[in-house]
């Protein structure tokens, strides 16, 4: 249940902060909400990591068809993609990495500290 909570959750918080803060805000985020629902370190990696995974796509789902994916065709053809699809993917791999690491943080400080007490 916990990591359905973090999922959802940690999706709906990246999304409307991203629109007003940087890229890496879901890391904080998702540090925030595992170490309020503590969960194992693999769980608390994938949770968070899921939920803005797929923030991250729909974010830039939602702005390229704002221009009929103009920019991101010219930007796939930069980095040698063979479609814009292939940047939408990289997008969504970059904040399932921030936001996993966000959560991983928080259960290996949580797991640190319990052990010590």
């Amino acid at each position: 249940m916990r990591f359905l909570i973090v999922f959802i959750v940690t999706a709906i918080l990246s999304c409307l902060a991203l629109f007003i803060m940087p890229w890496w805000i879901p890391m904080p985020i998702a540090f925030l909400l595992t170490l309020g629902l503590p969960m194992k370190k693999g769980w608390s990696f994938l949770a968070p990591a899921l939920g803005c995974g797929l923030c991250f796509v729909i974010i830039a789902l939602l702005r390229d068809l704002n221009n009929h994916h103009l920019l991101s065709e010219k930007i796939a053809l930069v980095f040698h993609l063979p479609s814009f699809t292939y940047l939408i993917l990289i997008s969504g791999i970059i904040g399932f990495i921030t936001a996993g690491l966000g959560g991983w943080t928080a259960a290996t400080l949580s797991a640190l500290f319990k052990k010590q007490s």
